[in-house]
């Protein structure tokens, strides 16, 4: 069985991926489009206060999703669903650079047995190294049960 307190002790808050990006204005206001969005600072690359569509921040990733030595849970691993909070409007056709941390380790147990909840955050900064967003992304781990 897996202990959760030495995953936490052991790899929470420690920054594991990094990685540089520039966001495509047309990328993004296209998504915002197909999405339904109507805001000009989300659909029109040429309004003043353009930025980054919200939602298209889940789609960025830094490479790695768990620190290299992070253990083997076994199991049966799912996607547990994304989320992204904004801080200030991230700019679009701007440097900016993501780092990524376990934000929380946590376990539930139900009916389907014990499930291991593994919260990955990539923080989305500027080039000033000032914090735009953040996005979670949630990994399950359903244990197998006692053969």
């Amino acid at each position: 069985m897996v202990d959760v307190e030495e995953l936490k002790a052991k790899y929470l808050h420690l920054e594991f991926a990094r990685r540089d990006f520039v966001i495509d204005p047309a990328n993004t206001s296209t998504l915002a489009r197909l999405s339904g969005e109507t805001r000009p600072e989300f659909v029109d690359p040429a309004h003043p206060a353009f930025e980054v569509y919200p939602p298209f921040i889940a789609s960025l990733s830094a490479g790695r999703h768990l620190p290299i030595d992070f253990p083997s849970l076994g199991g049966v691993p799912m996607d547990g669903g994304k989320s992204v909070q904004s801080i200030a409007p991230v700019p679009a056709g701007k440097p900016l650079n993501g780092r990524t941390h376990l934000h929380d380790i946590y376990d539930k147990s139900g009916r389907s047995g014990r499930m291991i909840f593994l919260v990955s955050r990539m923080e989305i900064f500027d080039g000033g190294d000032n914090l735009l967003a953040y996005s979670d992304s949630r990994m399950v781990v359903r244990e197998r049960g006692d053969a």
